[in-house]
């Protein structure tokens, strides 16, 4: 039997370390792997990462099997992106909190870009650009995807979770009481639990 293989992608802080408590309690024999993005967060910029659309293809290239792909943030909307350029890679999709994706404006959510340009001048233009509004396309990512959200998020609101919900034709929500917007990590135990159960049976 095949070990689970998992994909790990860190949102806007770039840090594949975010998800270090959660893999942490997941078992042992799972392959899992993740990152830190170029460009995004203390991650120095590289020459060959100039979009968000060349993040996609860079954590493609690490993808060596269909995996399931566990997006934060602005990762969950690079795992979007991924899982809609090479549905082949994508075995399961959980996304976290995704900060776009969607029109997040309609849903009141607060936009960091602005202040962050402001506080980091130093990053590249591209970190700070509007994303793509996917939610025309979402119905093709025809594989089971795990919606993980607080309640109370104001980069990603709730509403937002319900707009994807309605969009991919396999969703499921998991929501925990809670403004925490790295909920994920505060939730660490939780969290693992839930995926454990999710992906209870895909081994092999």
């Amino acid at each position: 039997m095949n070990a689970l293989d998992l994909t790990f992608v860190p949102g806007a802080a770039g840090l594949g370390s975010f998800w270090a408590p959660i893999i942490e309690r997941l078992p042992a024999d799972w392959k899992t792997r993740t990152f830190d993005l170029p460009g995004l967060g203390p991650v120095p910029p590289s020459p060959d990462v100039q979009s968000y659309d060349d993040l996609v293809r860079l954590v493609a290239r690490a993808i060596d099997a269909p995996t399931v792909l566990v997006g934060q943030s602005m990762g969950a909307y690079l795992s979007l992106k991924l899982a809609l350029a090479r549905p082949d890679l994508v075995r399961r999709l959980v996304l976290v909190v995704a900060t776009a994706g969607v029109d997040m404006a309609r849903h009141g959510a607060f936009d960091w870009r602005p202040s962050d340009r402001v506080e980091n001048p130093e990053r590249p233009a591209w970190v700070h650009a509007p994303p793509d509004d996917l939610s025309a396309e979402l119905a093709r990512i025809d594989v089971p995807v795990l919606l993980i959200w607080a309640t109370r998020d104001v980069l990603s609101p709730l509403g937002v979770a319900h707009e994807l919900e309605a969009h991919l034709p396999h969703a499921r929500l998991v929501t925990f009481d809670s403004d925490d917007h790295w909920v994920a990590r505060r939730f660490a135990h939780e969290t693992a639990n839930v995926l454990r159960e999710w992906l209870a049976g895909l081994e092999g």
